[in-house]
């Protein structure tokens, strides 16, 4: 899957668009829980990953790709 492929590579310009899209595609559903904080909830684990979504822009820093990968391989989403 690209887009697993391009969260892997760690790119610096990656957006909170691309891991919506991505969580979204691996089963995660998105919940809100006030302010900028945002949970990805896996209903067929019932597992959640918690994050705050980047602002004012939408390009995550490098620890929070390196948290949703871990979290994802953790799952064994991910390679």
């Amino acid at each position: 899957m690209k887009a697993v492929a391009r969260l892997l590579a760690k790119p610096v310009d990656y957006t909170w668009d691309e891991l919506l899209s991505l969580m979204i595609a691996l089963g995660y559903e998105l919940r809100t829980s006030g302010g900028s904080g945002r949970k990805f909830f896996d209903p067929a684990s019932k597992t959640l990953f918690f994050m705050h979504e980047p602002h004012p822009s939408r390009i995550l820093k490098a620890y929070q790709i390196r948290a949703v990968i871990q979290s994802l391989r953790k799952e064994r989403k991910i390679p």
